[in-house]
């Protein structure tokens, strides 16, 4: 089966990246949050859990790690003290970029048995059903 296909091959490039990661002390959740901060600007930690779709006590561990290697700024909201904002570093933006490279040097391994123009296409066709999938997925409780 096609979708049996597609999971294999994700699981397979998923692991290889996160081997990758692994070797410098990081796990894939420490690349979605510095990516999703750098992508779409600072947030609140909450709404950063819903963004990924993790429990909000993950982020906080996730963010406490970032943190404490100068990763993401932490600054509590002054009109409301319970709210924390996240805020990628300059240094944190480097590292993405590396990351990047990383995660490009797998995929390019992934799709080594592919033309440049198979690529492409495999490219567009995933594209295609993603957003297909995206657009009848219900909607989950609390998300």
């Amino acid at each position: 089966m096609t979708t049996y296909l597609m999971s294999k091959t994700g699981k397979a490039a998923r692991g290889r990246l996160a081997d990758r990661l692994a070797e410098r002390g990081l796990r894939l959740w420490h690349m979605a949050v510095l990516a999703a901060l750098a992508d779409f600007g600072p947030h609140v930690q909450r709404e950063l859990a819903a963004r990924l779709s993790i429990d909000r006590s993950d982020v906080v561990k996730i963010v406490d790690g970032l943190g404490a290697s100068g990763l993401v700024d932490r600054a509590r909201d002054t009109a409301d003290r319970r709210r924390v904002t996240v805020t990628v570093t300059p240094a944190g933006r480097d590292l993405l970029e590396s990351l990047k490279s990383e995660a490009l040097a797998v995929q390019d391994d992934v799709l080594a048995p592919l033309t440049s123009g198979e690529r492409a296409q495999l490219t567009a066709l995933l594209l295609r059903v993603h957003d297909g999938a995206r657009e009848n997925t219900p909607a989950r409780p609390g998300r």
